[in-house]
């Protein structure tokens, strides 16, 4: 822990980037992860899909956000690939999946945004439905929706009974991993949020908190945790 303020691990992407004179590959990362995780009292350190991730590897961090983006290859959770499911990135979901692994053999405090929280799920067992509707309102646009979160959650302890998200997905949890428990959903039964049992803290939400810097409350809780295991 840097100081009083936890190091946050956030996983980043690789695309081709312009900046200064130069269109070249680069790890990127929306910068509103960065400022929620500052703003909520920690230390973003920014984690690309390079190298070797593991317990070992991860041990100086204090918490660990996975970052959204891009559809799960379908093979990882044993399912063909749907007309709809976009290209795979199999060097982020490698990644992301050795992230969350070392993140829970260590009880690192963990949050899941969106393919985060797939991420989770699927590095546990479970599987997603490859294509809804209704949660997309266009590319690059948010959209709304309201979810209902469940009673005695840690989750409820942030959010209370009911909030409004900001999503932007065309995919969701089907079987829900074993040991993973839904805590909220959207009105169409869209599984809006999920943590697992016995751990210090591991939330995934299909929502993306880090695009209102107003509402810090899942981050506040996640630097609040990392704090809490680092000292």
């Amino acid at each position: 822990m840097s100081a009083s303020k936890p190091l946050i691990g956030i996983s980043t992407y690789l695309e081709r980037t312009r900046f200064g004179l130069w269109d070249v590959e680069a790890a990127v990362l929306y910068r509103g992860y960065l400022d929620c995780v500052v703003e909520a009292g920690g230390n973003p350190v920014m984690l690309p899909p390079v190298g070797t991730w593991s317990a070992e590897t991860i041990g100086f961090l204090d918490g660990l956000v996975i970052a959204g983006g891009a559809d799960i290859d379908p093979a990882a959770y044993g399912a063909e690939k749907h007309e709809r499911t976009g290209e795979p990135s199999r060097a982020r979901d490698d990644a992301e999946f050795a992230l969350a692994e070392a993140a829970l053999k260590l009880d690192l405090p963990v949050l899941g945004v969106c393919r985060g929280m797939q991420v989770l799920n699927v590095a546990l067992g479970g599987t997603l439905h490859q294509h809804i509707e209704g949660h997309n309102e266009a590319p690059g646009v948010f959209g709304s929706t309201d979810i209902t979160v469940a009673a005695d959650t840690q989750l409820h302890a942030i959010l209370g009974d009911r909030t409004t998200v900001q999503c932007h997905h065309h995919q969701s949890l089907d079987r829900v991993a074993d040991g993973l428990r839904v805590t909220a959903q959207a009105p169409d039964g869209t599984v809006e949020a999920v943590e697992l049992d016995g751990a210090r803290f591991v939330v995934g939400v299909q929502s993306h908190p880090e695009q209102d810097i107003e509402d810090l409350r899942l981050f506040e809780a996640l630097v609040a945790a990392a704090r809490s295991k680092a000292s």
